[in-house]
């Protein structure tokens, strides 16, 4: 059984990542975590670095749940990323961290965690920090 964890760097994937290990512990699963990024952008905040990964796996070390970590770059969006991750190791559960967006600012610039929320085949829980 696998949780895969969305993760992006900040508060709310910090939040995020809490969610997916006290989840994890529950359902005596493993975490997948997946942070993604499209292999063409030069600058992207949501790109984490090993620092802020080695937060993110104290956390779950915390939470005494095993984990794997998949740092892509890839030429689909991050949202395509999580669920193709999703569907390889069969996961139970995504968890996504959301934030609140205006609806110009979701329209122009989409929105990842809405992406998964309405195209996983698995259950979605979503986090607001």
């Amino acid at each position: 059984m696998t949780v895969v964890l969305a993760y992006a760097p900040g508060d709310l994937g910090t939040a995020t990542a809490r969610t997916a290990g006290r989840s994890a512990a529950l359902l005596g699963s493993k975490v997948v975590i997946v942070n993604a990024t499209r292999s063409d952008r030069l600058v992207d905040p949501r790109w984490a670095d090993e620092a802020e990964l080695a937060h993110v796996i104290e956390i779950l070390d915390e939470a005494h749940v095993d984990h794997e970590v998949r740092h892509l770059k890839s030429g689909a969006l991050p949202a395509d990323v999580v669920l193709e991750v999703a569907d390889e190791v069969d996961a139970e559960l995504i968890v996504v961290g959301l934030r609140r967006r205006t609806p110009v600012g979701k329209l122009v610039l989409g929105s990842t965690p809405q992406q998964i929320l309405l195209r996983a085949s698995c259950p979605v829980l979503a986090v607001k920090a």
